[in-house]
């Protein structure tokens, strides 16, 4: 079953629509700030946002253009006043995925989120679509909040869980810890904050009682890479 978010601030409206896409097969949540977004994808394996350009505490475009700068693959449908067409360009040119008009009739929102959904995996960072994720002998199942080897369930906490999986979204890529502080551990990077690194420290020590292989690379000064087939 897809799992949408949906960020308004009219919450009779994400009342309607989850109450007719709920009907169509979806399961939904709705938060109705913009500040929550982010934070709320991260912990929640979307497979799709529906947000508005008229939020409190974060705007639309403010909120698309973090998350199309993050290791969240998410697609996104925008929502626009009517006959705005300066927001609507500027959130396609930002990477919204699709946009419709406000009010927006759910059956055609409905069409447009099963078209996106189709085209998503062929354009998308990361094998996202996919629940379970699987790199050297160790398999990831983003639904479950689970980790297993080869001896069975990895125990990991949950900022340790949050990091390896963006770590995975951005396989053979350099994630800055810039980046990782502020989507894993919801707070920017202090200078001397070592937290990040005993928590990659953790990470590693736990794959490797489970394989010789070391999948997390430290790039100096920028941050961590990982290598499904193992770090060279």
């Amino acid at each position: 079953m897809p799992k949408l978010l949906i960020a308004d601030d009219d919450e009779a409206l994400c009342t309607l629509l989850s109450d007719y896409l709920s009907m169509d097969g979806y399961e939904i949540e709705t938060v109705h700030r913009g500040d929550e977004v982010v934070p709320r994808l991260y912990r929640g394996d979307f497979d799709l946002l529906i947000l508005d350009i008229m939020l409190p505490g974060q705007q639309g475009l403010d909120v698309l253009r973090s998350v199309r700068t993050s290791t969240l693959p998410t697609p996104v449908i925008m929502l626009t006043a009517r006959g705005d067409d300066t927001d609507r360009i500027i959130g396609l040119e930002l990477g919204a995925d699709d946009y419709l008009p406000k009010p927006c009739n759910p059956r055609e929102l409905s069409a447009r989120i099963k078209a996106v959904l189709r085209r998503a995996p062929a354009g998308s960072k990361l094998p996202a679509r996919e629940d379970k994720l699987r790199f050297g002998v160790f398999q990831l199942d983003r639904r479950q909040r689970r980790l297993s080897g080869p001896g069975g369930d990895i125990k990991l906490t949950v900022r340790e869980f949050d990091l390896l999986r963006a770590l995975l979204f951005q396989a053979n890529q350099v994630v800055s810890k810039e980046q990782l502080s502020e989507q894993v551990l919801l707070r920017t990077l202090e200078p001397f904050d070592r937290s990040l690194d005993m928590h990659i420290s953790h990470l590693r020590k736990k794959l490797g009682e489970h394989s010789r292989v070391d999948h997390i690379a430290t790039v100096r000064g920028v941050g961590y890479c990982l290598y499904p087939e193992g770090a060279t």
